[in-house]
């Protein structure tokens, strides 16, 4: 068997193809060297280890020695896992969309000129036989070879034009643009007429869980908390999806964490998938809404989430793993669906009472024929329809949940995706800090601040991050998210607890970001450093994908830097990136609630609490002044012996645990009246800026799908 040049990745999903039929390379030199001179197309598979999709490509196509045949003879075959090169996938997603005016997904699968790398045809997943609508894929390649052998001159004006469709998605420089509060009413407008108010939700089928959306409303419900008429509707939307998401089959009921999607409205059945960066994010939000609300399930959920995290995808190195896959054993769902009969057979006749009505046990199968568990029946339902306690019913239903997750545990797991990601492990860290406030849990701190020293030792190199690491290996050049992501969580666990060396690290990233990735003449951040190998395009994008805008990040972080440090480079930085963005933000703000958030942060009287004292006393009036829900405040407790900058050297320690209340960049004396500071700490509102102002296949079925 033809030996292909994958064996040497670190990328599981490359792994799973090194031992094809297929000739896979990996993207780099090699391949596309070989392709020029050989004069052949490139064909361009895309995808990533979690993906179901991928793997029915994988088993029909890649895995059939006659298709493999097809694509050594006609093609150069490259293999790319989205989630170490999305800078390759952000580029191939948008080509493909152009060149077949469909949606995007993955498995992408995509045919590129040798010469610049230039699409000429793509799609997403196509089946070995001919269905869906769609042709075989051993005849779509013999058809597309031949149209590159034949239809030279039409594939050269096509890349031109191609070409020049993308260098026009990076938005002109903004003239005369003046920052205003519009875009949040017009935010919170776009999210009222997308609303699902049965089941929550800003989407119809398939449903994303869109975090971003759930903190606008949370932040628009506070921004108008000290009016006449506060938003309750916005505090309710959010509210009500973060309830219907837990109560549903999204929520893994057993074991805490979230998959990445629903495939229906109720978020019932979800595509079995569980990935990091949705679970961090969702961290973030539920731990924030119990934050704002007090409700007890949020605080759950938040518990299990952050539990599921340090259990099923902790690296004993510190880091996070990727994902956990939707398959086991060949099928999708395997390892969480049920039969009644197989959990009456672990339970109690008392727990099965208690339990078989509460997660629908007692209804009809949900999934091919099968039952995947949701929340349908309240506990208080159950317990009068058993004639027993609430908290009877609610032991009994623990102990269920306890029995049926060890069993579980005993299957056959579904493959882990074990590389640890930069920019992923940022939003864990950052969800683990928060939570570790919110819930009162120093445990999650402390599996953050090892996160971090993780990253530190093993992907920051000579002043540089790097994406990924796997099995002592680390390497690529990172991207804006991987800077903005790890600044942004860097500041969320100095508020949890304070470390200089974190600090020093945070502003590091913040200045790579400022000299390799900044668009200097229009304003926002390339997707790329300044000296990242050059590719057909360099992404400059605004929108929220499955993870925030890294240029929304960006801009929060450099606002939060600026009046943290008073340094006016970042919060320059910050408001050309708003305004280059500007456009985007007032045509479509559901698709840029990362850049909303981040122009609130920059419009708002910010209010950064600085509290100097010795370590244990600065932290417990931290932890008092941290009970209010306050998204555009920032509470640091900073031990008296600490090393630190000048402006924050300036906040002086006293004999007493004293804090200086910062609004913009007006900061106060010093107050040792912890009852005085908390009667200053009212809900923030919008103000003036308080500082001087300087692409699916050719149809759309299957794929797994872009968000």
């Amino acid at each position: 068997m033809l030996r292909n040049h994958l064996a040497e990745e670190t990328s599981p999903y490359l792994l799973q193809h090194a031992d094809n039929p297929v000739e896979w390379y990996p993207w780099g030199e090699a391949a596309l060297t070989r392709a020029k001179q050989e004069n052949k197309p490139i064909l361009l598979s895309i995808g990533y280890s979690a993906c179901h999709w991928c793997h029915v490509m994988a088993h029909e196509s890649f895995e059939d020695s006659s298709i493999a045949a097809l694509m050594n003879e006609l093609f150069i075959n490259i293999k790319v896992d989205r989630e170490e090169r999305p800078d390759l996938d952000k580029i191939y997603q948008v080509a493909q969309q152009m060149l077949t005016h469909g949606s995007g997904g993955w498995p992408l699968t995509m045919f590129l000129a040798p010469d610049k790398q230039a699409p000429f045809f793509g799609g997403t997943y196509f089946p070995k036989d001919a269905r869906y609508g769609m042709p075989a894929f051993g005849d779509l390649l013999r058809r597309v070879a031949e149209y590159y052998r034949s239809q030279s001159a039409q594939i050269e004006e096509q890349s031109a034009q191609l070409q020049a469709a993308l260098a026009s998605l990076v938005p002109e420089p903004a003239l005369g643009v003046v920052l205003d509060a519009t875009p949040l009413t017009q935010a919170r407008e776009a999210l009222e007429k997308t609303f699902d108010a049965d089941f929550g939700g800003f989407t119809s089928a398939p449903k994303f869980p869109h975090p971003n959306s759930i903190e606008r409303c949370m932040r628009h419900w506070y921004r108008t908390s000290t009016d006449t008429n506060p938003d309750l509707r916005a505090l309710y939307m959010g509210s009500l999806t973060l309830t219907r998401m837990a109560e549903g089959g999204l929520y893994d009921q057993l074991g805490g964490g979230f998959a990445r999607y629903s495939v229906d409205g109720a978020w019932m059945i979800p595509h079995f998938e569980k990935m990091l960066y949705d679970n961090a994010q969702l961290l973030c939000e539920y731990s924030r809404a119990h934050l704002a609300t007090g409700e007890a399930l949020f605080a759950r959920i938040s518990n299990e989430t952050a539990d599921w995290a340090l259990r099923d995808m902790h690296s004993p190195e510190g880091g996070f793993y990727s994902s956990l896959d939707a398959d086991s054993q060949g099928h999708e769902g395997k390892f969480y669906v049920w039969t009644p009969s197989e959990v009456q057979a672990l339970l109690t006749a008392e727990e099965y009472g208690a339990f078989a009505p509460r997660f629908g046990l007692n209804r009809a199968a949900n999934f091919e024929g099968e039952w995947h568990l949701h929340t349908h029946a309240s506990i208080a339902d159950i317990a009068a329809s058993l004639g027993e306690s609430a908290e009877t019913a609610s032991a009994r239903i623990e102990s269920a949940r306890s029995k049926l997750l060890k069993a579980r545990n005993l299957r056959v797991w579904p493959a882990r995706d074990e590389k640890i990601l930069t920019a992923w492990n940022a939003l864990m860290i950052k969800g683990l800090a928060i939570a570790s406030r919110v819930l009162q849990r120093p445990d999650l701190a402390e599996a953050a601040g090892a996160a971090v020293d993780f990253v530190h030792h093993h992907l920051w190199r000579d002043g540089r991050l790097l994406a990924t690491y796997k099995d002592g290996r680390a390497h690529l050049p990172a991207y804006l998210d991987d800077y903005a992501f790890l600044a942004d969580a860097l500041l969320e666990l100095l508020q949890t607890r304070w470390r200089s060396s974190d600090l020093i690290f945070a502003r590091q990233l913040a200045d790579v970001l400022l000299e390799q990735f900044e668009d200097a003449d229009g304003g926002g951040f390339f997707f790329t450093a300044k000296d990242h190998e050059k590719l057909i395009h360099r992404s400059k994008t605004f929108g929220d994908e499955s993870v925030p805008s890294g240029n929304g990040v960006a801009a929060s972080v450099l606002c939060r830097l600026g009046y943290l440090l008073g340094e006016l480079p970042y919060l320059d930085a910050a408001e050309r990136t708003l305004k280059a963005a500007w456009r985007g933000i007032q045509e479509y703000p559901q698709a840029h609630m990362s850049l909303v958030n981040a122009l609130e942060d920059f419009l708002s009287a910010m209010q950064i609490l600085v509290i100097r004292g010795e370590e244990s006393s600065a932290r417990q009036w931290a932890a008092d002044l941290g009970i209010l829900y306050a998204p555009t405040r920032m509470i640091f407790a900073i031990p008296k012996d600490a090393e630190l900058p000048p402006a924050l050297a300036a906040k002086r320690a006293s004999p007493a645990t004293v804090g200086y209340l910062c609004t913009g960049m007006t900061c106060s004396a010093p107050l040792a009246d912890l009852q005085e500071i908390l009667r200053a700490l009212v809900p923030i509102n919008i103000t003036k800026p308080m500082r001087p102002t300087g692409v699916g296949t050719t149809r759309d079925f299957p794929a797994d799908k872009c968000e």
